[in-house]
């Protein structure tokens, strides 16, 4: 039987990935991780090479073909997989649209750690609530009260790169409904999320985090305040 597209391309990749093991960096990254998920040792620059020369070689032309291959990706057994499947979604931009939306919250579940499910909430699910916040904001106000850690992380995160574009009300209402957390990855997701509004609205910000100075933890209120006079 003729292998799938998506089978084609998660072998392909995890070949490609494969030739460049580097066992020494594999170790010391899973050890950066605190994760037992294998490595191949491939960083950054060279992951960059493979997805282009697997994207020239693969187009993907429609919306049940980039599903597919990202979970394609999603499921090799390598890390380097996975941060592609993640850099696969993200090359294909017309497809990052609300539609995608269950293919991302399966990679913030299964993921649920920060190196996969951040890049996945500024820059799948953000990039979608950007666009279509009538569709995405009631999912949103969902997950920011949801039992699972990495999605309300993900709710927190969603704006990060949406400078003037934030949605202010959401953001400050999500922060605030989350601040009595004492899980570290929320605290510090508050933080970070209110620093990078900060840069484009510090005055809102400060007001805020002034106003609720008891509220937050010590964490979330010195990432918030990190560039701010206060």
């Amino acid at each position: 039987m003729r292998a799938s597209l998506p089978e084609v391309l998660a072998d392909r990749a995890t070949t490609a990935l494969a030739a460049l093991d580097d066992p020494e960096a594999a170790t010391s990254m899973a050890a950066y991780m605190k994760t037992d998920m294998p490595f191949h040792g491939v960083k950054k620059a060279a992951r960059t090479g493979v997805l282009r020369d697997l994207a020239d070689e693969f187009p993907i032309a429609t919306h049940d073909q980039y599903v597919a291959t990202v979970q394609g990706l999603w499921a090799q057994p390598h890390r380097e997989e996975r941060y592609l499947a993640i850099a696969w979604a993200r090359h294909w931009s017309r497809f990052i649209v609300p539609a995608s939306l269950p293919l991302y919250e399966q990679v913030v579940v299964e993921g649920a750690w920060w190196d996969l499910v951040d890049d996945v909430a500024a820059n799948l699910v953000g990039a979608v609530l950007r666009t279509d916040r009538a569709e995405v904001g009631p999912v949103l106000e969902e997950w920011i009260d949801d039992d699972h850690l990495w999605r309300r992380r993900t709710a927190i995160l969603a704006q990060l790169k949406h400078a003037d574009d934030t949605d202010e009300s959401m953001l400050f209402d999500f922060c605030l409904r989350r601040a009595h957390e004492d899980e570290f990855f929320i605290r510090k997701a508050i933080g970070w999320a209110l620093r990078q509004y900060a840069r484009v609205a510090p005055d809102a910000v400060r007001d805020l985090v002034l106003a609720h100075r008891d509220t937050w933890s010590g964490l979330t209120f010195r990432e918030a305040t990190k560039h701010l006079d206060v």
